[in-house]
């Protein structure tokens, strides 16, 4: 069939328009949606204890904030890294509780208030959270047990950098903390401590014991990695 001159050329320029946006439109498809970060969440209240307020967050990608406070004390978030390795463990375990959707980690048993904890998973729309005081899943211990030695490491580690900017004849006793929790196997990368001995062993302002000390301990730390 042969159409008039001006037909064919509006039949054309529809043509290009629909190759043209197929074109363009294409590789937003092939490529898809980059997928939301996932993100999981450890929280602690525990009046009248110190700290009383705990709460980790931790991304896949491995970067994460830490805030540990008292309760009457503004929330003040800092900014942590995780080894890949560990972040790994965090997420599979989390897969093995089922991101704590619908799970129940409760005892239902009457035992004293060993605070409230909290575990959370939270990708884009989806959010899942699971509250309880005691649990013996092997699982969810595991997981609380990595959440509550990085909030150890960073309150030696905050209480390490304290001490060696303002009150240098304390840093032997926050040492003797750090090497302390070490050696019980509490500290769930204790390489974060390295850049902070090295410096401090080098530093004549701080007491011989102190250096020597650091000295060791980055040596342990160094050799068991």
């Amino acid at each position: 069939m042969t159409f008039p001159a001006p037909v064919r050329s509006l039949l054309a320029l529809a043509l290009f328009a629909c190759t043209f946006a197929s074109v363009v439109v294409a590789p937003r498809v092939d490529a898809g949606i980059p997928a939301s970060p996932a993100t999981v969440t450890y929280r602690k209240i525990f009046k009248s204890s110190y700290p009383e307020y705990v709460e980790i967050k931790i991304t896949d990608a491995g970067s994460g904030t830490f805030d540990i406070r008292q309760l009457n004390e503004e929330s003040n978030p800092h900014a942590m890294h995780l080894d890949a390795s560990l972040v790994q463990t965090i997420f599979d375990l989390a897969a093995k509780l089922h991101n704590f959707d619908g799970v129940d980690l409760e005892m239902h048993r009457r035992i004293a208030n060993l605070g409230e904890k909290t575990f959370g998973y939270d990708r884009g729309a989806e959010s899942h959270h699971v509250t309880f005081n005691y649990t013996l899943n092997r699982d969810a211990v595991q997981l609380m047990a990595i959440f509550e030695g990085l909030a150890r490491q960073q309150t030696d580690l905050s209480d390490l950098d304290r001490t060696m900017r303002y009150d240098p004849l304390g840093v032997n006793d926050v040492l003797m903390t750090v090497e302390k929790d070490f050696d019980n196997k509490l500290l769930p990368q204790p390489a974060q401590f390295l850049p902070s001995l090295d410096r401090l062993a080098a530093d004549t302002h701080f007491i011989d014991i102190a250096r020597d000390r650091a000295r060791k301990l980055a040596a342990r730390i160094r050799s068991s990695s």
